[in-house]
């Protein structure tokens, strides 16, 4: 498979800004949800669903220019390996430091889990033009972004969901011996890859997709607020539920505006044909 029609997507945010945006965000977000151990609470889980919204939109963006080069139904195979990448590197930088085999700190686990992922990344991006032929010229970068992007989502949804970023005390039980681990994943992965397919076309612009990519990241939050029901106690799911809800009103009302301002014509399409009637 080549790219072989397409070329750099436009966009008035440089990458440069969007990953700065990205990694800063989301590693802030994960590391915040630390407070709740130095305050005894739970409240700061939110900041985990806030730090993933900052990482997707980074994954989104790559998303959207690594496939204005031609990849059309390879969006949703791109964000599922964003993931896959992501929550290998997650559970991998995570648990090291906690094994005790090497002497790291616990607090560096966010940092090693993103550089295994861009590593993890790189790897895929060169077999993917190397082996595969896809010849798109930003794969190997794109593909390190989106990896280090989904890390990034992974981490701060289940920080999010249990409060911590610690592997054996909060994520290995609040996350994945509760199934939780699979609405992360498949959350997660939506919100990358869905905004490009979303606005797929001629007229894509990278604000509209972005829109698209926080209110859907802002859903996931709430989901994942929901799920900590479970996890941590009442007030701080629903705090984390009340966020995400608010973010994704802010900005499903902003991606509707720039729709209706940007489309030649917003009409209602009514409901679909009966069987009787097509025959």
């Amino acid at each position: 498979m080549s790219a072989v029609e397409g070329g750099p997507a436009s966009g008035g945010l440089p990458p440069n800004t969007i990953i700065a945006i990205g990694v800063i965000g989301g590693l802030a977000g994960i590391y915040l949800t630390m407070l709740n151990q130095t305050f005894d609470t739970k409240i700061f889980s939110v900041m985990g669903g806030i730090g993933s919204i900052f990482a997707v939109v980074w994954g989104a963006d790559a998303v959207r220019r690594v496939c204005s080069y031609g990849l059309g139904t390879g969006v949703p195979s791109i964000g599922m390996v964003a993931l896959g990448m992501g929550v290998v590197a997650a559970i991998f930088g995570l648990i090291i430091p906690e094994t005790g085999i090497l002497p790291i700190p616990t607090i560096l686990g966010p940092v090693i889990s993103f550089i295994v992922a861009a590593l993890i990344g790189l790897v895929i991006g060169v077999m993917s033009n190397k082996i595969l032929k896809m010849n798109i010229p930003i794969m190997e970068k794109s593909m390190i972004e989106i990896a280090g992007a989904g890390s990034l989502v992974l981490m701060g949804l289940s920080a999010s969901i249990a409060g911590s970023f610690a592997f054996n005390d909060a994520i290995l039980p609040g996350v994945v011996s509760t199934g939780y681990i699979a609405i992360v994943f498949i959350g997660g992965a939506m919100t990358i890859l869905h905004p490009f397919n979303a606005n797929l076309g001629p007229d894509e612009t990278q604000y509209r997709t972005l829109y698209v990519a926080i209110e859907k990241a802002a859903l996931i939050m709430v989901i994942a607020g929901f799920a900590s029901l479970t996890v941590i106690d009442a007030v701080s799911a629903a705090v984390t539920m009340l966020v995400g809800l608010l973010i994704f009103l802010v900005y499903f009302n902003k991606f509707m505006k720039s729709v209706h301002r940007e489309a030649y014509k917003v009409v209602g399409t009514g409901l679909l044909p009966s069987a009787e009637e097509l025959e």
